[in-house]
């Protein structure tokens, strides 16, 4: 056979292989409201940067008239594109082949492509659409997942990994999102459960549809196992796209600096946050209006919400923020909020992207619930993340920073490398009522007018103990500022500490409280 021959024969089987599940199937998708897997690639990488391998991969199984079977890309589309003229790596399950299925051969080209992140050093993208392990392989495609998740770990910390569940995601599959960075869902189309309604219907006789099970809201606001919300395909892939504006493409680079922009126009920071600790302020409001152009990205949004976390920049150079929010629970460290807060510091420490933590928080939230769910290992975690952490980390104590909260944000006892606070920010054991109640308990009952003594008592515990001042003079604040002075703080703390380095005890690794 000729060249020119040989090249259409290619031009043809390549056409019939691209059709993947076939029009019908196609259609099917689209009543769903889902992209096909070649559309989401196209519309999620630069235009015309897609370049595809293992289009003609099939798989090897005989059983079950699996030979007879031709399952174009065997289910999954494998290669390589640019973001914003950046290059990544991608995978992404195509519902159309087989439901998606996961087999020995579909899991080869997966992990191939997460080979060459890993060899390349660029981020990992993988689309999540698939009814789960392909039944006809048997152990084969839970060994494709255990393959899978292998990587998944040894690649934590290295390149960024990116899971983006667009369709169902069940049993076994779950685990690879799970072990990466940041998981995207959109609205009625993700799901992601380990057993499905129908089996809970067996085992425990409850009917459970499955968006209520491991719908996308679910994950996002209950569960903590989604980073990112949307309410359609194309939003989610610009939330991705800002996401990969912010980090680096592997740990050894920097992140990416753009042309500084002054923060927009806004309430002064002294009018942000009310001089009464007991008001509530959104303390989003405070992190805008230090940053370029005002411009926040929140991680976590809808989860454990009374601690914010999240990406900015700063003079042009992403920063990671970790702050109390008062809007909820007053603020409060819980077991979700602990856990929440200690992944993205451990997130940034690992990718080189400096971490800002606004502290406003009366300590750890009280009760028995708390306490049998293990407040006191997540809150360790938190401690571990921030004392572990090397990058440039600077926190500024807005209002309250009582008991074991105050050193959990970043204290100067964890190593902070600057702590400032504000004029009225409250730093003691205990918040001044609570401390009076204690020390002047019976001074208070005996008084001829008690609330009168009890409020004198208080003022004083205020003045003499739970002032900045004091912990300033002991150091563990190097200085107390003026709220509208924070950002040119910020800013040259953050200029002078870029080339910080810290030496660590040698070890194989610590055993943080998991």
């Amino acid at each position: 056979m000729s060249l020119k021959k040989k090249t259409l024969d290619l031009i043809r089987k390549r056409a019939e292989a691209l059709k993947g599940g076939g029009r019908q199937a196609a259609e099917k998708q689209a009543a769903m409201g889902k992209m096909t897997a070649r559309e989401r690639i196209v519309a999620l990488l630069d235009n015309d940067s897609f370049q595809e391998y293992d289009l003609f991969a099939r798989h090897e199984a005989t059983e079950f008239d699996m030979d007879k079977k031709v399952l174009h890309g065997d289910g999954v589309i494998t290669g390589t594109g640019k973001i914003s003229g950046k290059p990544v790596c991608i995978y992404a399950q195509d519902f159309t082949v087989a439901g998606g299925s996961l087999g020995l051969m579909h899991a080869r080209k997966i992990t191939k492509i997460m080979d060459h992140a890993m060899n390349l050093r660029v981020p990992l993208i993988g689309i999540n659409d698939s009814g789960g392990a392909r039944v006809q392989e048997g152990v084969n495609s839970l060994a494709g997942y255990g393959e899978i998740f292998y990587r998944n770990a040894i690649a934590s910390g290295v390149i960024p990994q990116i899971s983006v569940v667009l369709g169902p995601c069940a049993g076994g599959a779950v685990y690879s999102p799970a072990l990466t960075d940041f998981v995207f869902v959109v609205d009625k189309i993700s799901r992601m459960f380990i057993t499905g309604p129908q089996v809970i219907k067996t085992v425990l006789g409850e009917e459970i549809s499955m968006e209520d099970l491991g719908g996308a809201k679910v994950h996002c606001e209950i569960t903590g196992n989604a980073h990112f919300y949307a309410e359609s395909e194309m939003e989610c892939f610009q939330q991705i796209k800002d996401l990969i504006s912010f980090i680096p493409w592997n740990n050894t680079k920097e992140p990416v600096t753009v042309p500084p922009k002054k923060p927009k126009k806004g309430r002064k920071m002294d009018e942000i946050v009310p001089s009464d600790p007991a008001l509530p302020y959104d303390v989003r409001e405070v992190i805008r209006s230090v940053v370029d152009s005002s411009h926040f990205f929140e991680v976590h949004e809808n989860w454990a919400a009374n601690i914010v976390v999240g990406f900015a920049r700063m003079n042009g150079r992403p920063v990671g923020f970790v702050a109390n929010q008062p809007l909820v629970l007053a603020g409060v460290l819980d077991c979700d909020s602990s856990d929440k807060a200690a992944r993205f510091i451990r997130y940034c420490d690992a990718f080189n992207v400096p971490l800002i933590t606004f502290e406003d928080l009366p300590g750890y939230l009280p009760g028995i619930d708390q306490e049998h769910a293990g407040v006191i290992r997540h809150g360790a975690k938190l401690l571990y993340a921030y004392s572990e952490a090397t990058v440039p980390r600077i926190t500024v104590v807005l209002r309250k920073a009582y008991g074991g909260g105050y050193v959990a944000m970043n204290s100067r006892h964890l190593r902070a490398d600057f702590v400032f606070a504000w004029p009225g920010a409250e730093i003691a054991v205990m918040g001044p009522e609570g401390a009076a109640n204690i020390i002047f308990r019976k001074e208070i009952q005996s008084a001829k007018d008690p609330e009168k003594m009890r409020q004198k008592r208080i003022d004083e515990y205020r003045e003499k103990f739970s002032n900045p001042f004091v912990a300033a003079s002991r150091g563990y604040i190097d200085s107390v500022i003026e709220p509208n002075e924070t950002r040119d703080i910020l800013l040259h703390c953050l200029e002078i500490s870029e080339n910080k380095v810290v030496s660590r005890p040698d070890k194989k690794h610590g055993v943080p409280p998991f």
